[in-house]
């Protein structure tokens, strides 16, 4: 079969090669499954990067999300969504896929769209309620709104009460994050959001701060997180990891919480099950919704991480193949 792969670090239009693998072999608790979409995620370019904090010797393929048709044993013919594990990632035409990680999603959710429904969305789901606790009536700032991390977590702060907050860059990101419900959009080229949070919130700031950026960004948060408020530190997509001076929040009474969800697999795995429960009955309710931005075909791997590393995407990209 085919797959995408990485035979040596760097840039994904640089590294990336459409190669003949080695089937996947199925085994028990194993399910050999065809690939029917995949969900890029920053995590891939960072992969391919060889800075990400996972590193897969090479060769290896990346794709951390997929959505597809099961092949064989009695689940054969199931529609499920599940991460592939590396080295072998999704950015192929077949996967295994644990048996107890591989989801069903519902016969109306078209692939593109189950695809995007992994990654981004349970980890906003972990990380405003196990991690936040984000409380109905507090008000949530997601930075980098429009892009994949962005767009679930304006949509499941509104499903949870919350009057959410977000920046993005430029007209059409910032109508993307209205589009979505977002009460308040900062246009981060244009405003200084602090001074907008501190404004919008009569000095009190935000209650909790989903920050995928780092850097500038993270330091700029730190002025406008309200008392007990809560930074939720998602990702680096800035390309800086920004240093917490504790004094600071000792003197504001503000908590910096960490969210890497994969380790969730191995130190609590029964969350997973549950927050995909509880996502699909938020999307059965019509209260979440990924949005893709773009479909492409799975030959334009190498193009559409290269237009996710440079920060040109709206939503979810999702490849088809």
């Amino acid at each position: 079969m085919k797959a995408w792969q990485v035979q040596e670090l760097g840039e994904p239009q640089d590294v990336l090669r459409w190669v003949d693998v080695a089937e996947p072999v199925s085994g028990p608790g194993l399910l050999e499954v065809r690939v029917d979409a995949v969900a890029l995620n920053f995590p891939d370019v960072l992969l391919c990067r060889g800075m990400y904090q996972e590193r897969p010797p090479l060769p290896f393929t990346p794709g951390l999300e997929i959505c597809g048709t099961v092949l064989d044993g009695p689940r054969a013919g199931e529609r499920v969504i599940g991460g592939p594990g590396l080295p072998h990632g999704g950015l192929a035409e077949r996967v295994v896929l644990a048996e107890a990680s591989a989801f069903p999603v519902p016969d109306s959710m078209p692939p593109a769209k189950a695809a995007g429904l992994l990654i981004t969305y349970q980890t906003g789901y972990v990380g405003l309620h196990r991690r936040a606790a984000l409380q109905p009536g507090e008000t949530l700032l997601v930075h980098a709104g429009a892009g994949g991390v962005g767009t679930a977590a304006i949509q499941l702060g509104r499903a949870a009460g919350a009057r959410v907050i977000a920046t993005a860059g430029g007209p059409e990101k910032v109508q993307v994050c209205k589009d979505l419900g977002a009460d308040v959009v900062i246009d981060y080229n244009a405003e200084d959001f602090v001074a907008v949070v501190k404004d919008v919130t009569e000095g009190r700031g935000a209650d909790v701060i989903y920050d995928s950026v780092g850097g500038d960004v993270f330091d700029k948060s730190r002025k406008c997180v309200a008392f007990e408020g809560r930074i939720v530190v998602v990702g680096f997509a800035g390309g800086r990891i920004a240093e917490a001076p504790t004094n600071h929040a000792l003197v504001k009474n503000y908590s910096i919480v960490g969210l890497h969800w994969g380790l969730y697999r191995k130190m609590d795995p029964a969350v997973i099950p549950t927050t995909h429960a509880a996502l699909v009955e938020l999307w059965q309710a019509g209260l979440i919704d990924p949005l893709i931005g773009a479909e492409l075909p799975l030959a334009d791997a190498p193009q559409a991480l290269t237009r996710l590393a440079d920060r040109g995407t709206i939503g979810k990209v999702v490849l088809l193949p």
